[in-house]
C-alpha cells in the first residue's frame, strides 16, 4: 500500500514539473546579448517573392524547337570570301596594283574604211606607308608603258612613265594634321621617244630628261590619307639630259653646246641643270559614287633665280570606274607646261638653229578598259 502511494506521488510530481517547465519556456524569453560596441543594421528587408512556377514564353521564334534542341548546319551557307587569319597589327600600310588596258578595232569589208588597230597599256603601282604617332613616311612607285599597233605602220609608243616619290614627316602632337616634311620626287621614262613618223631622231630617252625634286617644307595630311598638300619654300630641281646629242641641242633647258663657224662642237652641252625655287604638291583621292573614284595629282614649281613667277605645271587627273573585283575602266587626262620644253624649232640648211621655238601646253587623254589586280 505504501509503495503504491509513493508511486502515485512520484507520477504527480513529475507531471507538475513538466507543466511548470513548459509554462516557463513560453513566458520566459532570454534577453539578447548586447556587445560593448553596438552596430545597428539599417538594412530593411521589404518583401521576398518566391514563385512556384515559371511564366510561359509568349513569343517563340518559328525556328526554335525547345523540345528538341538539336543544332543543324544543313542550311548554313559557306563563306564566300576566304577567312582571314589573325595577324599582328602593323604600322605599315601597303597597296600593290598590276593591270593592263586593251583596246582593239577590226574591219572586214567595211565600206566607210578604216585600219585595224590594237593598243595596250600596262601599269604597276606600289605604295608603302608608315605611320606611328608623330612620325610618318610615305613611298610611292608608279610604272606605265603603252604601245599601239596599226595596219600599214610600225608600232608606236603611247605611254611611258617612271615616277617615284617619298615623303618623311614629323608632327608635334597626335591631334594636328600638319607635318614638318622632307620630300623627294623623281620621274623619267623607259625608252626613246620620237616625233612620228620620224624614227631616226629621238626627241627623248631614258634619263633625257630625268627630273629630281628635293626640298623641305610642311605638309597637311588628312587622317584617312586621301588629302595631301605639300608646301616647300626651298626645293632644288635637277634636270638630267644624259644623251649628249640632246644635251648639245640644249634640250629641256640645259646649256647647249658651243659650235664653231663650221658647226663643229667646241664645248659640249651640259648634262645637268640645277634650279632652286618653290614647290607645291597636291594629291587628292575622293569617291564620287559607288565604285567610282577620282584621283588628282598637281605639281607647281617656280624658280627663284632665272624665271621667278613662271610656273611649271604638271597636273594628272584619273577617274577609275570599277566594274567588279578585276575589271577596271579608267579615264585619265595629263596636262604639262614647262617653259624649258620648246616646240617648232627652226633650222637653216647648214643645220644651225635659227629659232629655238616656243613653249606650249602639252595635253594627253587616255580611256582604257582592262584588268587590274590588287595583291
Amino acid at each position: 500500500m505504501k509503495s503504491l502511494i509513493s508511486s502515485r506521488t512520484f507520477r504527480l510530481f513529475y507531471l507538475l514539473f513538466f507543466v511548470s517547465a513548459i509554462s516557463f519556456a513560453q513566458d520566459t524569453i532570454p534577453s539578447p546579448i548586447v556587445p560593448d560596441t553596438v552596430v545597428i543594421d539599417t538594412t530593411v528587408i521589404d518583401t521576398i517573392v518566391i514563385r512556384k512556377t515559371q511564366e510561359k514564353i509568349k513569343h517563340i521564334p518559328r525556328g526554335v524547337n525547345l523540345m528538341n534542341p538539336i543544332i543543324s548546319f544543313k542550311r548554313t551557307k559557306p563563306l564566300k570570301d576566304k577567312y582571314d587569319r589573325f595577324r599582328v597589327p602593323s604600322f605599315w600600310t601597303k597597296e600593290n596594283t598590276l593591270g593592263i588596258n586593251l583596246s582593239e578595232v577590226a574591219f572586214v569589208n567595211w565600206n566607210a574604211g578604216g585600219d585595224n588597230a590594237i593598243s595596250g597599256l600596262g601599269f604597276l603601282k606600289f605604295v608603302r606607308n608608315y605611320k606611328f604617332r608623330y612620325f610618318k613616311w610615305d613611298n610611292n612607285i608608279e610604272l606605265r608603258y603603252g604601245l599601239n599597233a596599226q595596219d600599214g605602220r610600225k608600232i608606236r609608243k603611247t605611254e611611258d612613265e617612271i615616277r617615284l616619290s617619298s615623303n618623311v614627316g614629323y608632327r608635334r602632337d597626335t591631334i594636328s594634321n600638319w607635318y614638318y616634311s622632307v620630300q623627294l620626287n623623281f620621274n623619267t621614262q623607259f625608252s626613246n621617244g620620237y616625233k612620228y613618223p620620224d624614227r631616226e631622231t629621238p626627241i627623248s630617252r631614258f634619263m633625257a630628261p630625268g627630273y629630281l625634286f628635293f626640298g623641305a617644307g610642311t605638309s597637311y595630311i588628312s587622317e584617312n590619307q586621301k588629302f595631301n598638300l605639300y608646301l616647300s619654300p626651298l626645293t632644288q630641281k635637277s634636270t638630267f639630259v644624259l644623251d649628249q646629242e640632246l644635251a648639245d641641242k640644249g634640250a629641256f633647258g640645259v646649256d647647249k653646246a658651243v659650235l664653231d663657224a663650221n658647226g663643229n662642237v667646241v664645248t659640249p652641252g651640259e648634262n645637268h641643270r640645277m634650279e632652286l625655287g618653290i614647290l607645291v604638291t597636291h594629291k587628292w583621292e575622293f569617291n564620287v559614287a559607288q565604285n567610282i573614284d577620282v584621283n588628282s595629282r598637281l605639281n607647281l614649281y617656280t624658280d627663284y633665280l632665272k624665271s621667278f613667277g613662271n610656273v611649271d605645271v604638271d597636273w594628272e587627273l584619273n577617274i577609275k570606274m570599277r566594274v567588279n573585283k578585276y575589271i577596271l575602266t579608267t579615264l585619265g587626262t595629263h596636262l604639262i607646261y614647262d617653259d624649258d620644253i620648246l616646240f617648232d624649232e627652226v633650222e637653216n640648211d647648214a643645220g644651225v638653229i635659227t629659232d629655238p621655238g616656243i613653249p606650249k601646253i602639252q595635253f594627253k587623254q587616255v580611256l582604257g578598259v582592262g584588268v587590274a589586280v590588287d595583291f
